[in-house]
């Protein structure tokens, strides 16, 4: 007797059912990068240029990140949080340096610059005010394409990275105004601001583009009594619409500026860099007439500053006096707030990786979007950018040729 067919559910009763993991699918886009996040080691520089929540999309759309050890901790970002998150953590600059995108926020330096390889891309800051020659002729001689991310547009002509570290500044600069005013720190020892009975604080700003927007709105919040100076009306114009109040701005004079200062008790310079290099508005002679233990804050200092006394100074070591005047220059106040400068970057610079990578490349991305292009001061051995080729005397090729040759 030929045996009985089972039915299928006899078949299903009789095996154990267990749930079968899958490995789930990446989603790959036109380009994937290997993406190289290196430990800042210059000016107590606490920030990075990708948080773990950027880390795990950019995976999740097939990039790979590669992350040096301890180069989150500044930002409260473990190692742990960025293996978890789908990155690779190294414990070697030669592993970090075998990426295609390095991705910085100091400029690199000399040492540093020695384990790249012809074909990188290196996203950083430039810093005009402190770039050395034999920085660029190094980038040169590895011919790698380097891009400065305060030179980066938007579509609209912006500057995300810089308005997003200028908001920060500009917000913090009020913050650290009041900690060198008061008796603690050997200051005037008064409130910024004011109360009920007691003169305002008073603050003069010089520039009147975003930092100075937000220490304005800052110091108005707080009672303080403010005066801005910028050589471009339609700024001024443009800041007290965007304020929407009624205080004093005017054009830089030196007669009008120098007796301002004198009854300051905080200066702070936000100017922006224009052909490469902030000029001094602020001389010595101003220095010397300002009142004892009143607080200069250089904002504009990693750009070569906005005042002639002032000299770039660290977090460690913030503030020193000259003319019996406290100055604070350091080059990176948003490091003092680490992890919301570093959010506000991974925010502006992974949709531009995720970018590039539909457009095929980082290539393809400079030739395609000439916000993007504007970035560029190396390319693969060719200097691109005229205020540096001016500075320091070289030759230099407009990146718009290269595009019509390469079409």
């Amino acid at each position: 007797m030929s045996e009985k067919k089972k039915t299928g559910f006899e078949v299903l009763a009789k095996t154990s059912l267990y749930p079968q993991e899958q490995l789930q699918k990446v989603k790959k886009g036109k380009h994937s990068f290997l993406i190289g996040l290196p430990r800042e080691v210059s000016l107590q520089e606490n920030r990075i240029s990708l948080t773990p929540d950027a880390v795990a999309l950019l995976s999740n759309n097939g990039h790979e990140v590669i992350v040096e050890t301890k180069a989150g901790d500044g930002s409260k970002f473990s190692d742990k949080d960025y293996s978890e998150a789908g990155a690779k953590v190294v414990y070697t600059l030669e592993e970090v340096y075998k990426a295609d995108i390095i991705l910085k926020i100091e400029p690199p330096s000399l040492e540093e610059i020695e384990y790249f390889k012809p074909n990188q891309t290196l996203i950083s800051a430039l810093q005009m005010g402190h770039l050395k020659q034999d920085s660029i002729n190094a980038l040169l001689k590895k011919r790698v394409t380097a891009l400065a991310y305060e030179f980066i547009e938007d579509k609209v002509g912006g500057m995300p990275i810089v308005r997003a570290m200028s908001e920060i500044a500009g917000s913090t600069v009020m913050l650290i105004a009041a900690e060198y005013l008061s008796t603690v720190n050997k200051g005037k020892g008064i409130i910024l601001g004011g109360i009920t009975g007691v003169p305002p604080t008073k603050v003069v700003i010089i520039g009147a583009g975003t930092v100075a927007e937000y220490a304005a709105r800052a110091a108005l919040s707080l009672g303080a009594e403010i005066q801005v100076f910028d050589n471009h009306l339609y700024k001024l114009r443009r800041i007290k619409h965007t304020l929407g109040h009624q205080f004093y701005t005017s054009t830089i004079d030196t007669i009008t500026l120098s007796e301002s200062l004198q009854n300051a008790d905080v200066v702070i310079g936000a100017l922006r860099a224009e052909k490469g290099k902030v000029r001094h508005v602020v001389s010595e002679e101003m220095v010397k007439r300002m009142k004892p233990d009143s607080l200069i804050i250089d904002l504009s200092i990693d750009q070569g500053g906005c005042i002639a006394t002032s000299e770039t100074t660290s977090l460690n070591k913030p503030v020193f006096r000259k003319y019996d005047i406290i100055h604070y220059c350091v080059p990176n106040v948003a490091s003092r707030v680490a992890n919301t400068a570093s959010t506000a970057l991974s925010n502006i610079f992974t949709p531009t990786i995720l970018r590039a990578a539909e457009e095929g490349g980082v290539e393809e991305m400079i030739f395609s979007h000439k916000w993007f292009m504007k970035g560029v001061y190396t390319y693969k051995g060719t200097l691109t950018n005229e205020s540096i080729a001016r500075k320091f005397a070289m030759k230099f090729k407009n990146i718009e040729l290269l595009l019509a040759i390469r079409v």
